[in-house]
């Protein structure tokens, strides 16, 4: 099959042809995500998302893909600690636009914890913690959010470290820690009580002091185990302190990176949805035709495509850029702003057009309508990456 026909097959929603950028080996590794999540991730997810739980052994699978770590995504990278910034922005459409969940747990490891290790670390922790995270030898999370402190983070971390001898003590509390009950290492960030910086500390699954009880009763991301997360007289050697996270200016260059993340997870979802709604439109009979024979429905769509085209047009530039080593605040917080906003419209619409079906887990948009609330929150809320761009456009912040 020639290249451009390839493309068209595996993204017809792509009218602007995106996915022109990609690598042979990128696609490759790509269709065999996409035909591991068809066959053995979509046929129980929302069963698992009914009961809350998460499929850990299937999802190993998806790891086998080799979607961090696959020698096809490096050639022509020889010595490059991560695939390209492109194939994951299709990476992200790939999980999302099955399950936001899936993606949710995949960002969690592959992208924030990933992240901490190679912004955060140094050579010699790096060589120690990557290799192991991007085989899925070890899982990771990320340890930021706390129970009273969620976007004023920056100046109101509430754990706190203290340095004794060669180790740390680390008290506090952490929560909304997605996969924290069964990470082998969780990076968790705490203010340093001498000099009142914030640090970053490996924490080791069933350490001694460490309590992480899973949330309940959640109405979105039902498949993710977000954990809150004790800490009592937690015990860290001097040398898994993460050697380069010496303030919150280091934090927010992990989560310039990583937000990006969000925006393309918020695209995937974009496309998913519209995908599930046409599947339903073009098999649902009403007065006496098909539902996607009617003009208000046919309006419907049609703009929920434009939001397609333009949530990828954000995440595809924002990729290209990060690619080129320009990772600017301002532009993350825009991508995540427009693109969560375009996907809540979308997911919205989806919903609509099914009707009461619509609400049923069987078409599939009733699990993209609930959990694109919590995309439209985390990793930043719509507010404050409001407030980060219009500082960027006033040079005045207005965050208090």
């Amino acid at each position: 099959m020639a290249r451009s026909e390839k493309l068209k097959e595996m993204y017809p929603f792509d009218m602007y042809a995106y996915a022109n950028g990609l690598t042979e080996g990128e696609l490759t590794v790509l269709q065999n995500l996409r035909h591991f999540l068809e066959t053995d991730v979509k046929p129980v997810v929302n069963e698992y998302w009914e009961k809350a739980d998460f499929p850990f052994e299937i999802f190993k699978g998806i790891a086998e893909t080799g979607i961090m770590n696959s020698p096809l995504l490096f050639e022509g990278r020889e010595g490059a600690r991560k695939p390209s910034e492109l194939y994951n922005a299709f990476l992200y459409f790939e999980l999302a636009k099955l399950d936001a969940s899936i993606a949710t747990f995949y960002t969690v490891h592959g992208g924030l914890c990933y992240n901490t290790i190679l912004l955060g670390g140094s050579e010699a922790q790096i060589e120690k913690y990557a290799p192991k995270i991007a085989s899925w030898e070890w899982q990771g999370c990320f340890g930021l959010t706390e129970p009273d402190h969620g976007s004023d983070i920056a100046g109101g971390l509430a754990t706190t470290a203290e340095k004794v001898g060669d180790k740390w003590i680390i008290n506090g509390e952490k929560r909304w820690i997605g996969g924290a009950s069964t990470a082998d290492i969780l990076p968790i960030f705490a203010r340093d009580k001498e000099d009142g910086k914030i640090k970053c500390f490996i924490v080791k699954g069933g350490s001694k002091g460490l309590t992480v009880e899973n949330i309940k009763h959640k109405v979105s991301l039902r498949l993710v185990q977000n954990g809150h997360i004790t800490l009592e007289n937690v015990e860290v050697l001097d040398e898994d302190r993460l050697e380069n996270v010496n303030g919150f200016k280091d934090v927010a260059r992990i989560l310039r990176s990583t937000r990006a993340d969000i925006a393309h997870l918020a695209t995937g979802m974009t496309i998913g949805a519209t995908e599930a709604a046409l599947k339903y439109i073009k098999d649902r009979d009403q007065f006496g035709r098909k539902l996607s024979g009617f003009q208000l429905v046919q309006e419907k769509v049609a703009r929920m495509q434009a939001n397609v085209v333009s949530t990828m047009a954000y995440s595809v530039q924002l990729a290209n850029m990060q690619e080129q080593g320009h990772f600017l605040e301002e532009n993350s917080a825009l991508a995540k702003m427009h693109n969560a906003m375009r996907m809540r419209e979308t997911v919205a619409w989806g919903r609509e057009v099914c009707g009461g079906n619509g609400i049923t887990l069987e078409t599939d948009v009733a699990r993209f309508f609930a959990d694109g609330e919590a995309i439209y929150s985390y990793e930043g809320t719509h507010e404050i990456n409001a407030l980060i761009v219009g500082r960027f456009l006033t040079g005045v912040g207005a965050f208090v």
